[in-house]
């Protein structure tokens, strides 16, 4: 059976790994990027590249968005909107508000095209190994039509109505967040109380405090290894979209907000491309009572 043609918008960090395991199951594959770097890559792996964002829609039937904020998901679908045709589907993998999607598919419903929210939890190494948390927001009839595309790249769960992956997305990077700082005080206090901190992670991991946060962050703590899988950046504009979106339903969430500004001070100190378990590094330089 022959498939259909996908396009991918964005090769960055996440994008670029998605985009490979996308062609490993032999998709045909189209993609843009911002950034060129990445083209002469993907081409060998038999990915078609396109110069202009525009032409995207006149060479697949479905297209993918994996870019790094609203702002840029808004500006992309702008561009692709009057391009679009009848029955085309548009998904949005990258982490945005809710109130975005419904932006976007309100934008691109005037051209009887569709729309998918999708984001990802995983990080580079589950996005590399496909072994992503897909989670779907839109149309369930249009899921089923994407969800063996989606597979290619990980576990593909449909949410509910537009904007739920969305949700599910805040739901995740909240548990993330304060994980990580759950983790990095867990390990400072074992350090300062002359307990060996990789003895302690390996003890508790398998107890009821074992997590993938403790052993893949955990283990990049203990390593000093801060290379960004996902950045601090990247959990800040997270962070800030959890707390925007619980005022939106006049909740109150504290442990998020004082993981949100923990992460503005990282940014703010020029650390925003570090990976997001340097929160660490952080909460390790302050003081004593």
């Amino acid at each position: 059976m022959k498939k259909i043609n996908v396009g991918f918008i964005g090769l960055g960090l996440m994008g670029l790994p998605m985009a490979k395991n996308i062609l490993k199951k032999k998709y045909p594959l189209i993609v843009w990027s911002r950034s060129k770097k990445n083209y002469k890559d993907i081409r060998k792996l038999g990915a078609t590249t396109c110069q202009n964002l525009i032409d995207l829609p006149d060479k697949c039937q479905i297209i993918i968005m994996m870019l790094v904020d609203d702002k840029i998901c808004m500006q992309i679908s702008n561009r692709l909107k009057n391009k679009l045709k009848l029955g085309q589907i548009l998904v949005d993998m990258s982490s945005t508000k809710k109130k975005t999607s419904i932006k976007i598919e309100k934008n691109i419903k005037s051209r009887k095209a569709y729309f998918l929210d999708a984001p990802v939890s995983g990080g580079t190494i589950g996005a590399e190994k496909a072994k992503l948390a897909i989670m779907v927001g839109g149309q369930k009839r249009i899921f089923n039509k994407v969800k063996n595309l989606l597979s290619t790249m990980g576990k593909v769960t449909y949410v509910g109505k537009t904007g739920s992956g969305q949700i599910a997305k805040l739901a995740n990077q909240a548990i993330v967040g304060i994980t990580i700082g759950a983790v990095s005080e867990a390990l400072i206090l074992a350090e300062a109380a002359g307990a060996n901190p990789k003895a302690v992670r390996e003890a508790i991991k398998t107890g009821f405090a074992g997590s993938p946060i403790l052993e893949n962050h955990g283990n990049r703590i203990l390593n000093g290894n801060f290379k960004a899988g996902g950045k601090c950046s990247t959990q800040l504009k997270d962070m800030k979209n959890i707390i925007e979106t619980s005022r939106d339903y006049n909740i109150h969430l504290p442990i998020s907000n004082k993981i949100k500004k923990l992460y503005a001070t990282i940014v703010k100190e020029g650390k925003s491309n570090l990976d997001h378990s340097a929160l660490y590094l952080l909460l390790k330089r302050f003081k004593k009572y």
